[in-house]
């Protein structure tokens, strides 16, 4: 195990890791890599989520502690969407994070901040248009006010880390994406400390390892987490 590396993928709010599963596959199948998932709390079912933002915290922290009690040396993190800005505050953290992949990071969203609380819920038919109505449904249900209070917050409170990450780090960024703008993707590029690169999607979504491109994605991460091919540059592909 000294010499294998472990990959931690977070996944983002009102999510699950069904929404990161094919990455997870494509990395187990064809890396030698050990790969974990695990769900944030009040994710785990139709009920609402109603936890604080500690909570997401502090169970990321204790899963990636489980990896490192366990012997990994070396942990490469992935976090889509809330995962993102919960696995950049990770990296500042701890030093056995080595490389970093952020798809979709949140740290800008839908969300307008003259909007009032209750508008972010009823722009439900943003997501709709990356997820589909079926799916959103389950997860308009999850949310609840208070919970998107509490993702609002997590968002606030960990918005300069960028700027204390140094280590490698990947950000995917897709171009139709209604729920994070492009502009967040490029904020934390423009802040992180050390090599880096974002890739914008075209035609991609916020569901992003379901899509058109989801292959081509699926191997730029592998190449990065494989081979640190990083330049810091922002292309599209």
């Amino acid at each position: 195990m000294l010499f294998r590396k472990a990959i931690l993928i977070i996944h983002g709010f009102a999510g699950g890791t069904f929404d990161e599963e094919p990455l997870a596959r494509f990395l187990e199948l064809n890396n030698n890599f050990d790969v974990f998932m695990f769900t944030l709390p009040g994710h785990e079912s139709v009920n609402r989520i109603k936890n604080k933002y500690t909570d997401w915290i502090d169970e990321s922290e204790k899963q990636l502690e489980f990896l490192i009690d366990n012997g990994y040396k070396s942990i490469y993190v992935v976090g889509h969407s809330m995962g993102g800005v919960i696995a950049t505050y990770l990296a500042t953290k701890y030093k056995e994070i080595k490389k970093l992949v952020l798809v979709a990071p949140a740290f800008k969203y839908f969300y307008d901040k003259d909007d009032k609380l209750i508008s972010v819920i009823k722009k439900g038919n943003l997501l709709a248009k990356d997820y589909g109505y079926g799916t959103i449904a389950g997860r308009m249900i999850k949310a609840s006010l208070s919970s998107v209070k509490e993702f609002m917050t997590l968002v606030r409170e960990y918005n300069n880390t960028p700027k204390q990450v140094f280590i490698p780090t990947l950000i995917i960024q897709g171009l139709n994406d209604n729920v994070v703008p492009k502009s967040s993707g490029k904020y934390v590029y423009d802040n992180l400390m050390g090599m880096k690169c974002l890739v914008y999607v075209s035609g991609c979504t916020h569901d992003v390892f379901k899509g058109p491109k989801t292959d081509q994605i699926n191997n730029i991460i592998s190449d990065f987490l494989k081979h640190n091919l990083l330049e810091n540059k922002v292309i599209e592909i």
